[in-house]
Formats: C-alpha cells, sequence, structure tokens
C-alpha cells in the first residue's frame, strides 16, 4: 500500500510504500521511504516480503534506479528485506553496523551475562558500507546526512533530509519506541531524545505511523512519558515491589497483558538506567530475575 508522496523545502521527490505488516508492534505497517529522482535512496525496505519488494520496485519509475538502501537499524522489519532489494537492484546497503556493533561497555557486559533484548533482532544484517555520525550521501537530486541516534537501538541512526528527519524508530506518532536491553538502552534514548530536540525540525518522519507535524512537541511529549515511568516505577519500589514482575504488575496495570511482555523490556530497561545513576540496586545483577532495592 503505498503512502501518499510529500514535497517540503527539502528539493526532490518524496514517496512511502507501506508493508502489509501491521501489528501492534508495527502500527500500520512499515514505511519505506524512497528519497528523490532519477537514481535515489531507499530508506528501511521493511520485512523480508515478495509483495513489499514488489510494491517498492513498482514505486520507481521506468528510468529510475536505487542508488543506495539506507537502514535506520537492524530490526527484521526494517531490514529484512535489504538482502532482496540490493539483489534486484545491485544498489549497496549502509548501516552502522550489525546488531550488537553500537552497544555501550554497560550493555555489552549484560549482553556477555546472558541478558538477551527479545524477538525482532535481525541477526544476519551485515551493511556493505558502515555509516558514522555525520555522514552525508548524496544524489542528484539529494543529500542524506546520518545522525547516530542510540536508545531504542544501539546501531540506530537518523537521516537528515534539511529540516525534515527520517526518524526510523526513535521518534514515531503513534506510540513510544520500545526499548529492549541489551539493545536498547534508556539512558541513550533520552540522550538522544533531547540532542535532536536542539534542532528546529520541521517535519519528523517515521518508519511506522504518519508523519509527526511538530517534532519539538513530540520530543517533548515523549521525553516526559519516559520521566513519568521512571517516577512510577520509583514509587512501586516504594510501595515494596522488588522483581520485575511486581513492578509491571503496578506501573502497567492499565496495559492489555499480551503487551506486558513488551512493558517488561521498557521497565528493565528504565531499572538498569536507575541502578547505572545508583538510584537503586539490582541484586546480583541487572537482569530480569534481579531483586531491586532502592538506595
Amino acid at each position: 500500500m503505498a503512502a501518499p508522496e510529500g514535497k517540503g523545502t527539502a528539493p526532490g521527490r518524496l514517496r512511502g510504500v507501506t508493508a502489509e505488516n501491521a501489528s501492534p508492534m508495527t502500527g500500520p505497517g512499515t514505511t519505506t521511504w524512497i528519497v528523490g529522482s532519477g537514481r535515489v535512496a531507499v530508506i528501511d525496505p521493511g520485512p523480508d516480503d515478495l509483495a513489499h519488494l514488489t510494491a517498492i520496485l513498482a514505486a520507481l519509475d521506468p528510468d529510475e534506479a536505487v542508488a543506495a538502501i539506507l537502514i535506520t537499524h537492524p530490526h527484521l522489519d526494517h531490514s529484512a528485506l535489504a538482502p532482496g532489494l540490493a539483489a534486484a537492484t545491485g544498489a549497496p546497503v549502509l548501516g552502522y553496523g550489525q546488531a550488537g556493533s553500537g552497544r555501550s561497555p554497560r550493555m555489552q557486559a549484560l549482553a556477555q551475562a546472558g541478558l538477551t533484548g527479545g524477538e525482532g533482532v535481525d541477526h544476519a544484517f551485515r551493511p556493505d558500507l558502515h555509516l558514522r555520525h555525520g555522514e552525508t550521501l548524496r544524489g542528484p537530486n539529494w543529500a542524506l546526512t546520518a545522525w547516530h541516534t542510540p536508545g531504542h537501538m544501539a546501531e540506530h541512526l537518523c537521516f537528515a533530509w534539511e529540516d525534515l528527519l527520517f526518524s526510523g524508530d526513535l521518534v514515531m506518532g503513534w506510540a513510544p519506541s520500545l526499548v529492549s536491553p541489551p539493545d536498547g538502552d534508556m539512558g541513550a534514548y533520552l540522550a538522544s531524545l533531547a540532542w535532536l530536540a536542539e534542532t528546529p525540525w520541521r517535519r519528523l518522519l517515521p518508519t511506522h505511523g504518519a508523519p509527526v507535524e511538530n517534532p519539538a512537541a513530540r520530543l517533548a511529549e515523549l521525553a516526559a512519558h519516559r520521566r513519568d515511568r521512571e517516577t512510577q516505577i520509583l514509587a512501586a519500589l516504594t510501595a515494596g515491589a522488588t522483581t520485575l514482575p511486581e513492578i509491571v504488575a503496578i506501573v502497567y496495570r492499565d496495559t492489555p497483558p499480551h503487551l506486558h511482555p513488551a512493558a517488561a523490556r521498557n521497565a528493565l530497561a528504565h531499572l538498569i538506567d536507575l541502578e547505572e545513576r545508583s538510584l537503586i540496586s539490582a541484586l546480583p545483577s541487572p537482569t530480569p530475575e534481579a531483586r531491586f532495592l532502592l538506595r
């Protein structure tokens, strides 16, 4: 299903093609963005689905070619189709790196101790070229600058096109992002939100959901939501909760039960951040099985 085309102050053409993978975790589905005309950039080709590959290719004009395939982060609903699109077009795949390559020392230590981040990670992803913060890719009528914005995932990149930002999963309009350690990092997520808020973006273009028309307000809203969750978690600990299931039962009591596994991963991300800031203790270490105590 194709999303409407849009034009802004950024030169060139913009198209969106939305995959048929709607779910509680993907919202209306993965939107693959096609930037420019002639030799175009494709951002987040999406899930490994032949129908979506066909739709992306059909959205190109007969005389157009794909110059680059850009990946915001290695989750299966973003990057799994990259090999198929590369094979069909001959374009290189660019991203920060394979899953786990951008973890902080703290998250790397937790991963080595056995902490896993849940389903959805594209462990097979290997970019042809590695992008770092500030690198700019140019086409005939587009220029995209990579912004390293860890938090939702350590390897997460946003792509700036003048005053538009392709925000991947870091900022979505329909829901807050999942932060699932050790791939996700709550401290890094909040830092990335604060950093993005320093730039007056005109519009954010997430990979899931509608464009964000008021970026400053949305960034502030997401940061406030996380601060509220942190306050609720500290209150649950004050009330006597010591385990992750006990904390989730209190903090997410209004959340449907089928979403509690994802809620638990978000809560653990907050607990790891609180422990790293010496506000709580985790015995023996901040894992799903730990006991959490106020200091």
